[in-house]
């Protein structure tokens, strides 16, 4: 039995129903679902919703949002011009000082309001829940009280992982929380002295109905289509998405529209833009009701820590078309027998002729990703794993 003493502050740089990313949605459910349990939960969070321009859109201070604390901090100044420059550098693979890497985290985004917040009144908290690991306030205020930091990393194999600058983020917190058995392999990769740390999975709510046709009458969806949902940026393989549907459709053999949903400018290329359509930010329902209604679910990113878009589009019963080029989200589909891969356009366009081809024969692959789903990622089991975490690295007397 949890004795759920002490409060849980949980610290995404972003926070809000209606912000576009994974590890903030996620957290969010987490702080939700803990309170519901028992917990004394807050959030501690910045004034910006955009995590391209940081700007402060909301008013500081300390509100109740659906019955959740949310207290506001400001973020501090724009990013200075040496950033970009650096920020190239680590992209290409030029080794950067651990001085240069100091000044490249320093450049951008800060919230003094929030690090000064958590280094008077840390005492008055028995755990800090910070996600994702590169931003600003994850790196400087985790390390105010380690000892009480715990991190949801959404670790993937990018180049900002293997900076020397979070290593003591990775081995000096209180624990780290993965979300599958590649994120904490890459981990250990990245560092022989990790942090005491846990697989816990990911929860992924499991809505009690869908409504598909609805969803193609509202936005006017005629035919077949294809979705992709979430941050439409070159980070999340959406550019190049479009520029491999663009040549398929060139030539004739893209019986599909491609529907998006999310944040982010859709961009697509000359000649393809009445292949695509934009739905923009969707609530949960009818988020849910556009992954059942989609022939498939498409997800061209390489970075993923978890990708909870492929659960989503499972649970609807929809096959998922997936870059093979993340370990995590080749691993969920090679371990439910559920998903078709590419790592190339070739590979892309053969997946999708099979869908196109043989629709029910994709649509079988789906039935066995929804029973992986239900069987390793309901929320229920997943706060049982982070509660037992959270109690035995952290202590209302530490």
């Amino acid at each position: 039995m949890s004795r759920r003493q002490g409060k849980v502050a949980f610290v995404p740089a972003r926070y809000g129903d209606r912000i576009v990313g994974g590890a903030e949605i996620v957290l969010r459910h987490m702080a939700f679902g803990l309170q519901k349990r028992g917990w004394d939960v807050e959030i501690l969070t910045t004034t910006a919703l955009d995590h391209h321009t940081w700007k402060n859109e909301t008013e500081p201070g300390v509100t109740v949002e659906d019955g959740m604390p949310v207290r506001r901090f400001t973020v501090d100044g724009d990013a200075l011009p040496e950033r970009g420059a650096l920020e190239h550098r680590i992209l290409t693979g030029d080794p950067l000082t651990i001085s240069e890497q100091q000044r490249w985290m320093n450049s951008g985004m800060r919230a003094p309001d929030l690090y000064h917040y958590i280094l008077d009144s840390s005492d008055e908290y028995r755990a800090f829940v910070f996600t994702p690991y590169p931003f600003w306030v994850t790196f400087a205020c985790s390390q105010i009280v380690p000892h009480k930091s715990v991190l949801w990393t959404c670790l993937h194999d990018e180049p900002y992982a293997y900076l020397e600058l979070f290593q003591p983020v990775f081995t000096g917190s209180a624990g780290l929380l993965f979300q599958s058995d590649p994120e904490q392999d890459l981990a250990e990769r990245i560092t022989s002295k990790l942090a005491p740390h846990k697989v816990v999975g990911c929860g992924v709510e499991v809505p009690a109905s869908y409504d598909p046709e609805g969803f193609r009458e509202r936005y006017g969806i005629e035919g077949r289509f294809l979705l992709y949902a979430g941050r439409r940026e070159g980070a999340k393989g959406w550019d190049e998405l479009l520029e491999i549907l663009a040549d398929i459709d060139a030539r004739g053999q893209f019986p599909f529209t491609l529907v998006t949903m999310g944040g982010g400018e859709v961009r697509p290329p000359a000649g393809f833009e009445g292949k695509v359509i934009d739905v923009g930010f969707l609530d949960d329902d009818e988020r849910d009701n556009a992954f059942a209604a989609a022939d498939a679910y498409i997800q061209p990113s390489r970075f993923e820590a978890f990708s909870r878009t492929i659960m989503e589009a499972w649970l609807a019963g929809t096959p998922v078309i997936a870059n093979g080029g993340s370990d995590v989200v080749k691993w969920h589909c090679e371990r439910s027998g559920a998903g078709l891969t590419y790592d190339d356009a070739l590979e892309l366009e053969e997946a999708l002729r099979f869908v196109a081809e043989a629709p029910e024969e994709a649509a079988a692959l789906a039935v066995s990703g929804r029973e992986y789903v239900l069987s390793h990622y309901q929320w229920e089991t997943v706060l049982d794993a982070v509660e037992a975490q959270i109690e035995a690295w952290t202590g209302v007397d530490a």
